[in-house]
């Protein structure tokens, strides 16, 4: 079980990272108009046109988040404890941080269900996502070992 984590300890933060720069979405507008936008470039995208508050809540919620809670499950992994459950501020930020963990995720397909359907654009789930959520899986499975490790 100890390889389990150990390869989940590395692959969730890996998958974070190329989650968060490669291409998330291709919007393709007739025919001529390409748009394959990274979560960093939305970010960014955001943050040049005004939308500042905007860009902060999704750089928040889609990169600090996800990061923070990454950080806290290596903390997590590495903090040997004889006595019982874990204590400390990351412990206790981990569960709160993996409620909103597919958020993202979700979002991107609702934006996609929309583009198809208004007839607009065409969109199309690229790599990003799927690393992104993959990173998202990942951590929750090494989240639920870690405890579950905790408690025996």
């Amino acid at each position: 079980m100890i390889w389990v984590k150990a390869a989940l300890l590395v692959l969730a933060p890996m998958f974070f990272a190329l989650g968060v720069v490669l291409p998330l979405v291709r919007f393709e507008k007739l025919y001529f108009f390409v748009d394959n936008p990274s979560l960093v470039e939305i970010v960014v995208a955001l943050w040049r046109d005004g939308n500042g508050g905007l860009a902060l809540l999704v750089g928040l919620l889609s990169i600090a988040f996800p990061a923070v809670k990454l950080v806290g499950l290596a903390a997590e992994a590495f903090t040997v404890s004889e006595s019982g459950p874990r204590g400390g501020l990351l412990h206790a930020l981990v569960p709160f941080l993996s409620k909103w963990s597919m958020m993202d995720v979700l979002l991107v397909a609702i934006v996609i269900f929309a583009a198809k359907t208004s007839g607009l654009a065409e969109a199309f789930t690229q790599p990003g996502l799927w690393f992104y959520a993959a990173s998202s899986v990942l951590a929750g499975l090494l989240h639920h070992l870690l405890r579950q490790g905790a408690v025996q």
